[in-house]
């Protein structure tokens, strides 16, 4: 297996249990500990710890982990201290974008299994770096695009892979979700108990503003990556994954804009909590800088393509499925249609389908279990979105926000080599990667 003794002695046993830590527990974080907790005795994992810059959160949280397995969770805001923890063997990585990586890689060097959420990264040199942690420390790094762990995704997948409607030339995703305005708000100090500073981690500092922080982090630059990068990134892919293509694309244009929101500030519409804990304005005038709406072309050396869209106002849903949130495929005999769990597809011209998905009973936990599963074989390859799919699938909502950015379409080289890098265009590459605040760099050398 190529293992060092070290190394081997580090795989944890079959009967062996798992002590996990989850750094970043609001929102997707609940369902991480959710699922941790429904795991306990079928995977023997304990959940140990609960990490967050918020301290405000621990009571419930806390709450909710005793409740589920008999046994009160250790707390702690400082992610360094949870890392030094020798008892925790894994962690899972549930923290706004701009600190996946960081987190990864620290937690890898101390010698923890990772279970990072989506997109694997903030930018894409950091992903690279993410990759060479997870092998140089043999850790099992896991990213969250639970997709991968459904089975009837998996058979529609291999279903177009067999040549299901033929030889599949276009995939599309589609993200239609109607945000409503998340407001202004003037600069002010951060709550009691929030760690402010540490939260900011590696992005550059700003005066706290409640607008920028929780949940919000989506829609800035600094921190997020817009709903391409949010939601979309499980559609793209899935898009990736049925195209078959284990690669970088060579070409990308995106393009779209901020739609639908009062640019002139007058409206003031009474706030709504909706998810993520936080407040919405309707058509307010609004701060976030991503786009609301975007669509992006992105094409490989042989021509296939991928068409994504984002939709965040009012639209109709697509496909005989109504999809909203989903993928379509298109081949050379037809085409498949994928919402969620269920698929259809349909040969040429016809209007019924001639195979579909059959009902499943996925309780929701298999890509947790699939993670626990490979860090008791110590392989990669049973890892069902090990690392490398993770940033290949991740790279694509950010090619696709560079050149939204820069406004034109991107020529991409690489492939499958390990090189990202544009084609003689300093201005892009220059957006590969960030300025990182000291002392929350990703280093050069992991």
């Amino acid at each position: 297996m190529g293992m060092t003794a070290k190394s081997y002695a580090n795989i944890v046993g079959a009967n062996d249990r798992i002590n996990m830590a989850v750094i970043g527990i609001r929102n997707q974080g609940s369902v991480h500990i959710s699922s941790w907790c429904k795991l306990k005795d079928s995977h023997n994992v304990r959940l140990k710890t609960l990490c967050d810059t918020d301290e405000n959160l621990f009571a419930s949280r806390s709450k909710f982990v005793t409740e589920k397995t008999g046994t009160k969770p250790v707390t702690e805001w400082d992610m360094r201290k949870v890392l030094d923890d020798k008892e925790i063997d894994a962690v899972s990585i549930v923290t706004p974008n701009h600190w996946h990586a960081l987190a990864t890689v620290w937690a890898c060097q101390a010698g923890k299994h990772v279970y990072v959420e989506k997109p694997a990264m903030h930018n894409i040199w950091e992903g690279r770096k993410m990759i060479e942690a997870a092998r140089k420390y043999n850790r099992r790094v896991q990213v969250g695009l639970n997709n991968r762990s459904i089975i009837n995704v998996r058979e529609a997948i291999q279903f177009l892979h067999d040549g299901g409607i033929g030889d599949v030339y276009l995939a599309r995703g589609i993200c239609y979700k109607a945000r409503d305005s998340f407001g202004m708000a003037e600069d002010s100090n951060p709550p009691s108990g929030f760690h402010y500073d540490r939260w900011l981690g590696p992005a550059a500092y700003r005066p706290y503003n409640e607008k920028r922080s929780h949940y919000n982090f989506h829609w800035y630059w600094d921190t997020g990556n817009g709903d391409i990068g949010n939601t979309g990134t499980h559609q793209l892919d899935i898009a990736r994954w049925g195209l078959n293509k284990n690669q970088h694309p060579l070409s990308i244009y995106s393009n779209g804009g901020i739609y639908g929101f009062d640019k002139g500030g007058q409206s003031k519409t009474p706030g709504v909590m909706v998810y993520g804990g936080v407040e919405a304005y309707g058509h307010d005038k609004t701060s976030q800088e991503t786009p609301n709406t975007q669509t992006s072309i992105i094409k490989y050396d042989d021509e296939t393509m991928i068409e994504f869209e984002v939709r965040g106002r009012y639209t109709y849903r697509e496909s005989s499925l109504g999809i909203d949130v989903g993928n379509a495929f298109f081949g050379s005999d037809g085409y498949l249609e994928l919402n969620g769990s269920t698929w259809k597809a349909f040969r040429k011209r016809e209007k019924e389908p001639f195979a579909s998905s059959k009902k499943s009973d996925q309780d929701g936990t298999e890509h947790w279990a699939n993670f626990l599963d490979a860090i008791r074989t110590g392989r990669d390859s049973d890892l069902n979105s090990d690392i490398n799919d993770g940033f290949f699938s991740s790279v694509l909502p950010l090619l696709s926000n560079i050149s939204y950015r820069l406004k034109r379409e991107l020529h991409f080289m690489g492939g499958d080599i390990g090189i990202e890098k544009f084609v003689n265009d300093a201005e892009a590459d220059a957006m590969l990667t960030r300025v990182y605040r000291p002392p929350y760099i990703v280093p050069n050398e992991v």
